[in-house]
């Protein structure tokens, strides 16, 4: 009896190493930093859907030339501690005759100087004070899980006060996000932010870190059982990383905000699918405006329609003023 019961015991453990196994893999190669693991990371960037969703893959000689001039820039670095901890970093690019802030927070696994590449010279010389924001766990900030917003959102009101605590001149201050960046500017308008804070800008935004993998399960590995999976995955992030999934949600932040929005998004979108800006657009309570960009792959809807993306930004920036 003694030996079948620990037979039955052994089974059991070893049923349950394999299921949570699998949710460990996907939470390491989704959620867990991979700033040091360049072999890693080399391989996440060769799946297609990547690579077809990125500026490059159209459009490389404006991103190379956007990211060069970004590059080429004298920025001062900037920092501020997180709520846990965190030291987090940016780099602040001043305009001459400013009219107002604009702070840039970037995608998943990216940074600024990449994904606001075609954009930040525009901006620039369009008198907008920069300040390009590294998000926890990317470039040179502090970090070892990105937690798709449940964190960034927290991190992106930091900034927004650092702005407001330097902005002698009281100019109006703008959020300007991008996929996951996006997202996490969201999320940071259902808080406090300084009154200054007059808009955000929201390009190719997902909904929730549970939508948004579960697309990616679906669509790019093609993965059955997909709410068992979560499961296992929220498990690892409240265990490790210190957050749940749920906490990752643009909806309490868009029934809540009052400043007005800017959404901008690909209709050929394959990494965020375009339903995500659409719900979020459609559950703001706030003044908004929808740009759907027909051609536009994900985050190339300022290079698929420069003279339209620029013009709505210009429009936004007048209004609210």
């Amino acid at each position: 009896m003694k030996n079948k019961l620990l037979k039955l015991s052994g089974a059991a453990a070893a049923a349950g190493s394999i299921f949570m196994a699998f949710g460990w893999s996907f939470f390491d190669m989704m959620v867990h930093c991979m700033k040091n693991r360049k072999q890693q990371k080399k391989k996440w960037f060769e799946l297609s859907q990547m690579k077809v969703n990125h500026p490059r893959y159209k459009f490389s000689k404006e991103y190379e030339e956007g990211k060069a001039w970004c590059l080429a820039q004298s920025m001062q670095d900037c920092y501020v501690r997180s709520r846990d901890g965190l030291m987090l970093h940016a780099s602040y690019l001043p305009a001459e005759h400013p009219q107002r802030f604009v702070l840039l927070s970037h995608g998943y696994r990216g940074s600024g100087f990449a994904d606001f590449a075609y954009t930040a010279r525009f901006l620039h010389e369009n008198h907008c004070n920069l300040l390009f924001i590294d998000q926890r766990c990317c470039t040179e900030s502090e970090g070892d899980y990105i937690t798709f917003g449940a964190k960034e959102q927290y991190d992106v009101q930091r900034w927004a006060f650092f702005i407001s605590r330097r902005n002698d001149q009281k100019l109006p201050i703008y959020l300007y996000g991008e996929s996951m960046g996006a997202a996490a500017v969201l999320m940071a308008s259902g808080h406090r932010l300084p009154h200054m804070v007059k808009g955000l800008i929201a390009d190719c935004g997902f909904r929730s870190m549970k939508g948004q993998l579960q697309d990616m399960a679906v669509n790019w590995f093609h993965l059955n059982r997909i709410e068992l999976l979560l499961f296992r995955v929220n498990l690892f992030c409240k265990m490790l990383a210190g957050f749940s999934m749920k906490e990752a949600d643009t909806t309490h932040a868009m029934r809540t905000n009052k400043r007005p929005v800017l959404f901008f998004h690909g209709l050929k979108d394959t990494y965020v699918d375009p339903r995500n800006t659409r719900y979020n657009y459609a559950i703001c309570k706030a003044p908004k405006e929808l740009v759907m960009i027909p051609e536009a792959r994900h985050l190339c809807s300022a290079y698929e329609a420069p003279e339209l993306y620029r013009k709505k930004l210009l429009e936004f920036f007048e209004k609210y003023d």
